[in-house]
């Protein structure tokens, strides 16, 4: 561990301090209280980020934490959909659309959604405050839209969920992406304009349909059963099960969830799972043609509690811990070092296109402690603060020398209290 462990943890409270929106909004009076990614570049609400918020500031001040899922859940619909993005303060309307590319369902919110993240920073929460009446609040919307996932975006009922664009993957412009949206990674100068123009012509054909998912898949013009959307799914079905229990639901809704989350795990390993080159492929189009290409996803089975433990060996060993891929001075990338699209200086300003992510680090640091590689999730944690010194509170770092990328004081790179006290218990 570091010697700055005391400094760190006081830069992420800070940053989760400076980052806090609170007011009412104009949207039916709303009550707001969260905490954006970043003040300059990202004012917004964001769903998989303000769970991760929510899991760091349970370390800092649970009764935050608790409001942070709060707020976003008064976004949830009837239906169970739960957006991706809530602009609950109208100046930043027009600029979140023009800037991010967006197709908003409502003034206030977007029409897609992000990885399920909100099951695990549930448990998290509630595994700190034990405040059943709160628990009980957050966990009907929340299986509500687990079920809404099965309902809309699984139409082939293969058991794995589809995303429909790529920000809905919240790896937005990787490269995985490339093939499915015309990007040539080789034209780096023109990689963010083409990336633009691509989805513009996505929008341009989901602009009337944008909240009619069945309308959305007979496009066929994207869709990705996304390996790290799936892996999360499955994680938090599998999660939401005990929650239920808890909360005193049916014992029939928890059997449920946990079958559904074995299933989404035995897919992935069917569908998804290569065995000669011992990764998982995203799967794209109607056609389901594997995408090889070697990403932070790919590793991402790693988190599932059942998961084969020759599988995970072969990750581990062959990818993880391969220092021509991923296990570089500062891991985790968010490509691998060998593939051509790699880019680990953000030349071209394009994310999760090479550079290492907190939250990355985060899920796989606990995905290999429930495998029993403890030594190694430690290194990882290790090598994650010396990252967090040397490059500050960033969106994001170079996986050679730390240097921070993106956004300052980055909300999630919070996630590293959560690290630090998994290792001082596990220690002591």
């Amino acid at each position: 561990m570091s010697p700055n462990d005391d400094f760190i943890f006081s830069q992420a409270q800070r940053v989760l301090s400076i980052n806090r929106q609170e007011g009412i909004s104009q949207w039916d009076g709303k009550w707001f209280s969260f905490v954006c990614p970043s003040l300059s570049t990202y004012p917004f609400q964001w769903f998989w980020d303000s769970a991760f918020h929510a899991i760091a500031l349970s370390h800092v001040n649970p009764e935050l934490a608790k409001q942070e899922l709060q707020c976003m859940l008064q976004a949830a619909q009837p239906d169970g959909f739960i957006p991706h993005m809530v602009l609950w303060q109208e100046q930043h309307q027009r600029a979140a659309e023009a800037e991010f590319k967006i197709t908003l369902a409502h003034p206030y919110f977007t029409a897609t959604t992000q990885p399920p993240v909100l099951a695990r920073a549930i448990e998290c929460v509630f595994e700190k405050t034990r405040d059943l009446a709160w628990l009980t609040e957050v966990l009907g919307p929340t299986v509500h839209f687990f079920k809404w996932l099965q309902a809309t975006r699984d139409p082939d009922a293969d058991f794995l969920v589809a995303i429909l664009q790529p920000d809905e993957s919240g790896l937005d412009v990787s490269p995985k992406f490339d093939a499915l949206l015309g990007i040539d990674y080789r034209l780096p100068d023109i990689l963010q304009s083409t990336w633009q123009s691509a989805m513009d012509r996505l929008f341009a054909v989901y602009r009337e349909h944008r909240t009619n998912a069945e309308k959305l898949f007979q496009f066929d013009a994207f869709i990705c059963e996304d390996v790290m959307f799936n892996s999360i799914y499955a994680d938090g079905l599998l999660r939401l099960a005990g929650l239920c229990r808890t909360a005193g639901y049916p014992e029939a809704e928890a059997v449920a969830l946990e079958l559904r989350s074995a299933r989404t795990r035995d897919a992935l390993i069917g569908k998804c799972w290569d065995e000669q080159k011992c990764a998982f492929w995203d799967l794209s189009g109607s056609d389901e043609q594997p995408e090889k290409i070697l990403t932070c996803s790919c590793l991402f089975p790693l988190i599932l509690k059942e998961m084969d433990a020759n599988i995970v060996r072969q990750l581990v060993n062959e990818h993880l811990l391969n220092e021509a891929e991923f296990w570089l001075p500062f891991p985790i990338p968010s490509v691998a070092a060998n593939e051509p699209s790699f880019d680990p200086a953000f030349a071209t300003r394009a994310i999760f296109r090479g550079p290492s992510w907190v939250n990355i680090n985060w899920y796989l640091y606990w995905g290999l402690r429930q495998h029993g590689y403890d030594d190694i999730a430690s290194e990882l944690v290790t090598r994650t603060l010396h990252m967090i010194e040397r490059g500050g509170m960033r969106e994001c770092f170079n996986p050679y020398t730390a240097e921070g990328y993106g956004a300052v004081d980055f909300g999630w790179t919070a996630l590293i209290v959560d690290l630090m006290e998994a290792e001082r218990n596990r220690i002591l």
